[in-house]
């Protein structure tokens, strides 16, 4: 766990030290479904439901950029649903941790297809960080970097 993680997580938990994440998260299930539902949202050209999983004061860092969830509904959210529509891979939780109210995913990708009349065949890593509010887990940050798959 990196230190940037830990600080993420003990901000939105209200912590003042260090948190320790668990290896089996209580709500691990709830935590991953929620950003599979992002994910399959933005496939199905949901754009509602997808905006419907991030919290209003949700950030999306991409590609050197921060978006708010207003810049991401305004700008880049249409293209992330041409661009899941456009590609296929696979997409792979790689863990789940849960402080309290707090929990982050982190996952893997690989996509293939053509954008823009370019061949991509690419892997991304992504970090996914959320928070449980009445009840439901909703997004608070998305963190997405790819690069071209390496032989």
């Amino acid at each position: 766990m990196t230190r940037l993680t830990i600080m993420i997580v003990a901000a939105l938990a209200g912590f003042g030290g260090a948190a320790v994440a668990s290896p089996a998260a209580p709500d691990s299930a709830a935590i991953a479904g929620v950003t599979a539902a992002f994910h399959a949202a933005l496939a199905a050209g949901d754009s509602t439901a997808a905006l419907a999983l991030l919290a209003d004061d949700a950030v999306v860092l991409e590609g050197g950029d921060r978006e708010t969830r207003a810049d991401y509904a305004a700008h880049h959210l249409g293209a992330d649903v041409a661009f899941a529509q456009a590609m296929t891979g696979t997409r792979t939780v790689e863990g789940v941790a849960q402080v309290g109210d707090a929990a982050w995913v982190w996952a893997t990708s690989t996509e293939s297809g053509t954008w823009h009349d370019h061949a991509v065949d690419a892997v991304g890593a992504e970090l996914m960080v959320l928070s449980r509010e009445g009840g439901d887990w909703r997004i608070r940050a998305i963190h997405w970097s790819s690069h071209k798959r390496r032989p």
